[in-house]
């Protein structure tokens, strides 16, 4: 059974960082696709960013490349959005997400992926 629970969230001013965390179980981590989306009220469910944990190979969307960084601590299980330079346009609900074998992980898809629960963030201007 896969699951995936996030922590970090919170409230932060612009300009500010905040680092999310995800661990996961119930998959082959080590060779497994992990990934962010985002969603904030009235919008579309949007993807962010996304790592195949064997090669380490990393993928960003426009709107966060250069502000937030994906990156994973193996033996443990966890996948991180570390996230800069926050703006109020960031607040969303933030879900940890992990793609079943068939899926691109240059391009993830929130219809085909696993997901966590969530984590708010808030930008306060």
């Amino acid at each position: 059974q896969v699951q995936l629970v996030e922590s970090g969230g919170g409230s932060v001013q612009a300009g500010g960082s905040l680092r999310l965390s995800c661990v996961a179980s119930g998959i082959t981590y080590r060779s497994s696709c992990m990934g962010w989306f985002r969603q904030a009220p009235g919008k579309k469910r949007e993807a962010l960013a996304s790592m195949y944990t064997a090669s380490g190979s990393t993928y960003y969307a426009d709107s966060v490349k250069g502000r937030f960084t994906i990156s994973q601590d193996a033996p443990k299980n966890t996948v991180y959005l570390q996230m800069d330079r926050l703006e109020p346009e960031d607040t969303a609900m933030y879900y940890c997400a992990t793609v079943p074998y068939g899926g691109s992980c240059r391009q993830i898809r929130p219809d085909f992926a696993y997901l966590g629960q969530g984590t708010w963030v808030t930008v306060s201007s």
